[in-house]
Parts: C-alpha cells; sequence; structure tokens
C-alpha cells in the first residue's frame, strides 16, 4: 500500500530536514575530529541523526539511503550499548564523513529530478568490516548480550493483533508545537518508526498522507496512538523522541480492555508523575466533570504535586511565544528585492521632481511626509537586506571538511580554526565566495604548509594550522585564510615569471614590490608547483579566485613571510543590490562612485598639476605625489571641463593605491540600485554596472579597479 502513497508534497520537507541533520552531524564530527573518542552525547545524537533519516527516507521509498542509515545505525547502536575500547576514532570520523557524503549526493540527485541510483554496498561493506573489527576487539561475552539493532520494512500499513504474555498496551498522545509545518508528515515518521516493535498500531486521524486537513487535526488535538508491544514504556518513548517538532509525549501503559475501547483518551492532560491509582481516580472525576459545564475542557490541568502541598486546580498560563521560522524560495527573495530596489528609485524620482523647482511653492506639508516616507522606505531597506544576510557559518564549516579530507590524503598534522563565522552577509556574495574559499584553503594545505618532517627539519615544532577568518570594515567583508608553513619564496616566482615573459623589459627585480610579486601567483597558467598533484600545480585555481571575486567587485590582497606562512584576503561588499554612492558629471554624462571608495574631495590650482612628457599627469597635494585621471578623456567625451581650476578633484583610495579622478562637477550623494549592464553590450573597463537617478536618467557605476593598473 505504500507504493499508493503521494509523495509530492513530503519530498521538500524531506530535503530540508535531512540537510540540516547532515549539517550538524558534518560540524558534530569534524569538531570531535582531534578527539580521542566522541562522547556519549555525540553517540546518541548520531545514533538518532541516523535513525530519523533511515526513517523518512524509508517513508520516500529511497532504499539506498535507507540502507546505508541503518549500516551506520548499527555501528553507533553497538557503541552506545557496549562501550568498547580501542575505536579507531579517525577511521570512525571517516566513515561517518563517508556516509554523509553519499547521502548527501543522492539528496543532490533527488533536487534536480534525477534517480537515486547511487550504489551504497562498498560503503555498506566497510562499515560491516569496520563494525566486526571493534567487536572482535572487545569481550566475548560482552557482545552475545547485546540486542540486534533490527530493522524490519513493514509490509503493511496495518499489523494485525497477535497478543502473546508478554504483550503490553498503550495510549499515547503526541503533541506538536503549534508553529510545526506539515505535521501529519512528523506524524507519519512516528507511526513509521514504532512499526518497528508494533504488534498492532492504531492512530488517530487515520488518512495521514492523502488528507492535508489532518494536520490542523493533529496541532489542534494531538496525535493519538493505540500501540501494542513487547516494549517498556521508555523504549517507546525513545523510539518517539522529542525534537523541534514535537513538544510532548504522554504515554500512558492500559489494559487489553482499555486497549480496545479505542481513543477515549479524555480531555484532561495526564501526569506522569502521578501513580496508578491517581490515575484511575482521576478518569472516574473526568465522567463526572463532564457533566458540569460551568468549566470548559482544558481550562484547568493538573499540575505536578510539589513536596510536602496539596495538588490544586491552577489556571493554565499562556506560553511565552517562541520564535517562529518560515522558509521562503529564494526566487521570491531576489524579487522582493528587486521592488524594494524600484521603490528606493521612485522616491528618488518623486523628491527630485522638477515640478517642485516653481518659486513660491509651500512644501511645508509636502517635505514633512517626504521625510517619514523616506524613513519608512529605509526601515523597509533594511529589513529586507538583514533577512537577505545569512551567517559565514556553513561555508566555513565546508572549508573545515576540505582541510581534513586534504590533509588525511597528503599526511600531514593540520589543525582548522574559525575565527567570526558568524560574520553575515548577502546570500547571493556567499554564493560567489563558496569556490574561491575553497582554492584559497586547498592551496594553503597542500602548497602553503610543509610535511611534518619538513617541520621538524626547520625547527617548527607546533603543528600545521589553517585559520579562516571573518570581519566586517566599512561596508566590506573581510575573509582572510591564513597558514603558517613556508610562505611565498619571491625570488621563485620572479624566476617564473621572467621565464613566462611576465616582468617588464629593463625593469630590475628590486623595483618590483613584494605585493606586486605575489600577484603574479593569480595569473593564468602561473604556479611553482614544481610536481602536479590531484589539489595544485596546474597553473588553474587563484586566476579563478581573482575572476570570482573581481565579479561581485572584490578584490584579493596576499601577504606572505618567507619561513612563517602567508595570509590570502578577500575583501568583498556585505551586499550587492543597494549601496550608498556619490553621482558626479563630466561633459553631459552622469556617474556614480561607491562612497566607501572616496578618501576626498579637493579643488586644485593648476600650479599643483605636473604634466609629464609622456602625456601623463600628477597632481601635488599636501607633499604628496598623485597620478590624475581625466574622466572626460578616459571614455572619450565631449564637453567637459578642460581647465582643473574648473572642475573636482575626486581622490580613490583601492587596494592601498590612490588616484585622483579630474570630473566636471559633483551632484550629490544618493542610494543606488545596482543593475547590471546588459550582456549585449561589451565589458568596458572601469565600469561595473548602471542605476538611474531621480529624474530618470542613467548613471554608470564606476569600478576604480579598471582604472589603476
Amino acid at each position: 500500500m505504500a507504493d499508493e502513497f503521494n509523495t509530492e508534497g513530503m519530498l521538500d520537507m524531506y530535503l530540508f530536514e535531512n540537510e540540516q541533520l547532515l549539517e550538524q552531524l558534518q560540524e558534530m564530527v569534524l569538531d570531535q575530529k582531534d578527539a580521542e573518542c566522541f562522547d556519549e552525547d555525540s553517540i546518541n545524537e548520531i545514533f538518532r541523526t541516523m535513525h530519523t533519516i533511515k526513517g523518512s527516507s524509508g517513508i520516500m521509498m529511497f532504499d539506498n539511503i535507507t540502507a546505508i542509515s541503518h549500516k551506520l545505525e548499527d555501528v553507533f547502536f553497538y557503541l552506545r550499548e557496549s562501550h568498547p575500547d580501542n575505536v579507531p576514532h579517525l577511521e570512525l570520523v571517516e566513515h561517518v564523513l563517508e556516509v554523509e557524503d553519499f547521502i548527501t549526493g543522492e539528496m543532490e540527485k533527488i533536487k534536480s529530478g534525477q534517480a537515486t541510483d547511487g550504489d551504497p554496498s562498498e560503503i555498506i561493506a566497510d562499515l560491516d568490516q569496520f563494525l566486526n573489527k571493534i567487536q572482535n576487539s572487545g569481550e566475548e561475552n560482552e557482545a552475545k548480550d547485546l540486542p540486534q539493532n533490527v530493522h524490519e520494512e513493514p509490509k503493511q500499513f496495518y499489523i494485525a493483533p497477535v497478543a502473546s504474555s508478554d504483550s503490553r498496551f498503550y495510549k499515547i498522545n503526541v503533541i506538536f508545537f503549534q508553529e510545526t509545518e506539515m505535521a501529519n508528515v512528523h506524524a507519519y515518521k512516528v507511526v513509521y518508526a514504532l512499526k518497528e516493535i508494533a504488534e498492532d498500531i492504531l492512530y488517530s486521524p487515520e488518512d495521514i498522507i492523502a488528507d492535508e486537513s489532518s494536520a490542523q487535526t493533529i496541532i489542534e488535538k494531538g496525535f493519538r496512538i493505540l500501540l501494542q508491544a513487547q516494549a517498556s514504556e521508555e523504549e517507546v518513548r525513545n523510539i518517539i523522541g522529542v525534537g523541534y517538532d514535537i513538544e510532548r509525549v504522554d504515554i500512558y501503559e492500559c489494559h487489553a480492555e482499555e486497549f480496545l475501547q479505542g481513543f477515549d483518551f479524555g480531555e484532561t492532560s495526564i501526569d506522569l508523575d502521578s501513580s496508578v491509582e491517581e490515575i484511575e481516580a482521576k478518569k472516574e472525576g473526568k465522567k463526572e466533570e463532564k457533566k458540569e459545564n460551568a468549566i470548559a475542557p482544558g481550562d484547568y490541568v493538573i499540575k505536578p504535586k510539589e513536596p510536602g502541598k496539596p495538588k490544586k486546580l491552577v489556571k493554565d498560563k499562556a506560553k511565552s511565544d517562541k520564535a517562529t521560522f518560515i522558509s521562503v524560495n529564494v526566487n521570491k527573495m531576489d524579487m522582493l528585492m528587486d521592488l524594494i530596489g524600484e521603490l528606493v528609485i521612485s522616491e528618488s524620482v518623486v523628491m527630485q521632481n522638477p515640478d517642485l523647482k516653481v518659486p513660491g511653492l509651500d512644501l511645508t506639508n509636502f517635505n514633512k511626509a517626504a521625510t517619514q516616507m523616506a524613513k519608512i522606505s529605509t526601515d523597509l531597506q533594511n529589513v529586507i537586506m538583514s533577512m537577505r544576510m545569512v551567517p559565514l557559518t556553513n561555508t566555513f564549516q565546508k572549508m573545515n571538511r576540505i582541510v581534513f579530507d586534504v590533509s588525511r590524503k597528503l599526511g600531514k598534522d593540520i589543525d582548522f580554526e574559525m575565527v567570526g563565522e558568524n560574520t553575515e552577509v548577502d546570500k547571493n556574495i556567499i554564493e560567489h565566495i563558496s569556490d574561491p574559499l575553497m582554492h584559497l584553503v586547498r592551496n594553503a594545505v597542500d602548497h602553503g604548509i610543509e610535511t611534518d618532517e619538513e617541520r621538524k627539519a626547520t625547527g617548527k615544532r607546533e603543528k600545521g594550522k589553517v585559520t579562516l577568518s571573518a570581519k566586517t570594515e566599512a561596508g566590506k567583508v573581510w575573509i582572510s585564510v591564513t597558514d603558517n608553513g613556508k610562505g611565498l619564496e619571491r625570488d621563485k616566482i620572479l624566476a617564473k615569471a621572467r621565464k613566462q615573459g611576465i616582468l617588464e623589459d629593463g625593469k630590475p627585480d628590486s623595483a618590483y614590490t613584494d605585493k606586486e610579486v605575489y600577484q603574479f601567483i593569480t595569473l593564468p597558467g602561473f604556479s611553482t608547483n614544481e610536481q602536479v598533484t590531484e589539489y595544485s600545480g596546474r597553473g588553474v585555481g587563484m586566476d579563478v579566485v581573482v575572476q570570482n571575486i573581481q565579479a561581485i567587485g572584490g578584490m584579493l590582497e596576499i601577504e606572505s613571510k618567507p619561513g612563517e606562512g602567508s595570509t590570502m584576503s578577500l575583501k568583498i561588499p556585505l551586499t550587492l543590490a543597494i549601496v550608498d554612492g556619490v553621482v558626479l558629471e563630466t561633459g553631459t554624462s552622469s556617474f556614480v562612485v561607491e562612497t566607501g571608495l572616496v578618501k576626498e574631495f579637493v579643488s586644485v590650482r593648476e600650479d599643483m598639476m605636473i604634466h609629464e612628457p609622456t602625456g601623463d599627469e600628477f597632481v601635488m597635494l599636501r607633499g604628496e605625489c598623485f597620478p590624475v585621471l581625466r574622466l572626460g578623456d578616459w571614455y572619450g567625451l565631449k564637453d567637459y571641463q578642460q581647465s582643473v581650476e574648473d572642475g573636482m578633484m575626486v581622490v580613490l583610495e583601492l587596494d592601498g593605491k590612490t588616484i585622483c579622478m579630474f570630473v566636471d562637477k559633483l551632484i550629490g550623494k544618493q542610494e543606488i540600485v545596482v543593475k547590471p549592464i546588459p550582456s549585449y553590450i561589451k565589458k568596458v573597463r572601469g565600469i561595473s554596472g548602471c542605476t538611474q537617478l531621480g529624474d530618470g536618467s542613467i548613471a554608470l557605476i564606476l569600478d576604480p579597479s579598471g582604472f589603476i593598473e
């Protein structure tokens, strides 16, 4: 009958819940990878995680995921029950991560609409071998007394009663949190888990899969179960569990006669701390209470008896509000962000409408209303931006996994440290930095940190270490990958650059700064690794890092000390959507530059200018000489100011370099909505996007990194 279930509505919930469980599993395992063994809480948590994934995968009929999760559950069932000594911890960690990788891969197939056709037999065989090894290393008599973790696939939806002298009968009421979504699916997971021990099981509401309205009934009245099984109450409670979806589980053991009476559980809650006699008396009193309608059912509950005080009826207090969450499609969030951007543009159009400049108009009330509208618009923008902001925790945790895998394969003993992983950035930014971070971390492990033998030979006593850190500063996010390895070799990089013809003719090596030399490694095809490995040496990777970072308006900085290590820092914007900008005008064209890049505005005189025979211009500001870029000349504009005394110098600082950009005049500061340049327009150096101004005209957004060579 299971083949007839409609699982389409359950699939999103299945993927969402199991992704959360797998992320928590990986984080827990990696946090304890350097310990001697898993602690008891972790063993129980991993067992419960695998049990949950096994159950939900069985419901969805993903047999290969069910099989592999059940086998790993077997391993942790043995660890939980027997507490064996001398378990090879790192080997166990690798097995857990291997299972996590397999399940994650199968779930990716499900997302893309492919069949879950992965073969887990090899992994299951390895787990069997590992389980046999730890079982044989323990005491034989201990192993004999252990119960088997047997999973029998339910043959049918209803199990016929086969009562025996050992059978026990339970009335169970599962109370879900009010905010639980698709409670009927969660209820079926409870039923599916209980079927492993059930001799007979009935539940109400009955049609919890096909009837979606049963979810509301379950939330309001609870999910009622009649269970016949040869299991203790504690075993039943452990199987059901209490998690983020289940608030409370009431279990009442009864006689066979009461079991056959059905789902008459009563309206008052069962006090599990009371004696059987008290519960029976309460049931009798309930019948009389129904006759008196002065007190509605549920208005009063019996509270636990305090020492030395009689029980009393007290008015049930309202529960404190819990934080509720809702999953929203990212595409809908993007659409909402676009609408907010259009609202910001419309606000600028209204505020800068030329009709408002008519002399003699009394705009007092208008300005008050406009100010209030601007405040609401800003608050709305901030709320939407905060909804899009997500912490870097998951991204950083993936890097932890990479360090673990690569270091194990290369035979290096490396610690991994995360700093500032709770830093929040726009979700779109995270999607762009995952690959660059992966390349940087792999390079640090493979190319940066020496082997254990090399570190000992150079007198380094501490272990290899990779530190991934994040911080926010002036509207930017700094993400750094630091290692305590051998650092970059300047001479070796220069020799490779000379061999590839990158260096300028006649320019001595000493004329290149360390920062300029280190930037050579980001060029396509440039690698100082003499030996090609699985992770580096082909000259690809660092150029991909730079391209991906530049695509979102970021940059890469490299610092290194020979023999001490290197630091690769990504400087990226917090968000790509709405930024503060300064509107400039040159000729008849308008431009916008991000406020954070502007150091100062300066009016200069002609005697401050230096003109080189090559045509290059420089300006002296407070004893320092800076290059000048005339925006009109750069883009070949017409009718722009030629005299520097009639225009304005905008001093821009980027990546430690300063350039003075000459424009006709400044228009003002404005929030700008970043729009991409249409794909049918050729990419222009120094232009990163466009925006609409308050008067409806289009302004180009400048990217100063295109001006600085």
